[in-house]
């Protein structure tokens, strides 16, 4: 009798060790990453744009619509929701934003997710109307709650916009000071254009969302291509200050646009070397058969230089003539 009970002691003493080591293999590891500052935490956003002429030349566009940066679109969250991640499929939402500015399906996930308690709060600024400008906001970060995510799209352009995913803010029991980030496009992979001012033209089946670089998409016609960079300059970046808040002072800040840049332009003009088209075929020899007469061919400037880059090459050659080619008077 005394052996079974040992028998059945040890028995549920294995049964407990294999159900702790269960319990410890589903739970979610912290790695020391969870948030236990004691209270929210104040910062202001300021989101800058350097979309010009000198930083990125080519096919910059000037009308219809000019450059300009949308409303940007802002969460704050936990590490159970995601604005958009590189490398994963675009949300309705993040494809209508990123194609057409439509924030309508972007508010409905974050309101959704903040029933689950994994969205803290959503913040908007207004957008600029031109490439180079600034806009501003003030946002409250809860321990609860302490990722950024962000996204504003590039205008004109097919599916393009920049951003910040699951920035954390909270470092064990602190909140950072200070944060700047350079940022760089996304193509959030629904439309397969090329150019600025391409038409709508729906990618089927859908991509993954990717970061845009001076290489890739590796085609002549992409915007973005710039093969003599190893890397595009900052189209964008954003800088996050915490501020100071007591109940006797505070910085209320919300929706601004900065008329004047708070720092100066630091980025270098990039070179834009020419492109031309292939030659034509060579024209008729219109001279006499009995002298040498020449023909000639043309190609025309796809793309002008700009900012020192390599200048256009000659646009018509010419050529002796030979007696199969001679045009014969009537």
């Amino acid at each position: 009798m005394m052996s079974s009970e040992l028998l059945s002691f040890g028995w549920l003493q294995q049964l407990l060790v294999v159900l702790l080591k269960l319990t410890l293999s589903f739970a979610e590891p912290t790695n020391g990453t969870e948030c236990t500052a004691r209270g929210p935490a104040s910062y202001i956003l300021v989101f800058t744009g350097h979309w010009s002429p000198q930083t990125f030349p080519k096919q910059y566009p000037r009308f219809r619509p000019p450059a300009q940066w949308s409303k940007l679109m802002a969460i704050t969250h936990n590490k159970q929701h995601r604005l958009f991640q590189e490398g994963a499929l675009a949300s309705i939402g993040v494809q209508n934003f990123a194609e057409v500015g439509v924030t309508v399906d972007l508010v409905k996930g974050a309101k959704d997710a903040r029933k689950r308690r994994a969205v803290g709060a959503m913040y908007r600024t207004a957008g600029i109307a031109t490439g180079i400008g600034h806009s501003s906001t003030e946002l409250l970060l809860q321990p609860r709650s302490p990722l950024l995510s962000l996204m504003v799209k590039v205008i004109p352009s097919p599916d393009w916009f920049v951003g910040v995913d699951s920035l954390n803010l909270c470092e064990g029991d602190k909140w950072k000071q200070e944060v700047t980030l350079d940022l760089q496009p996304f193509d959030a992979g629904t439309d397969s254009g090329f150019t600025f001012s391409s038409p709508n033209y729906p990618t089927v089946p859908q991509e993954n969302i990717t970061r845009i670089t001076s290489q890739m998409p590796k085609h002549p016609a992409n915007s973005f291509y710039y093969p003599r960079l190893t890397e595009l300059p900052p189209i964008a970046s954003i800088q996050l200050t915490r501020q100071r808040r007591s109940s006797s002072r505070q910085t209320p800040m919300s929706n601004h646009i900065l008329p004047h840049p708070s720092h100066p332009q630091r980025f270098s003009e990039t070179p834009l070397d020419c492109e031309v088209s292939l030659w034509s075929s060579w024209g008729l020899c219109l001279g006499p058969c009995s002298s040498a007469g020449v023909r000639h061919r043309t190609r025309y400037i796809l793309l002008w230089p700009a900012n020192a880059g390599a200048p256009c090459p000659e646009m018509e050659e010419q050529t002796e003539c030979t007696a199969y080619n001679c045009l014969k008077p009537q």
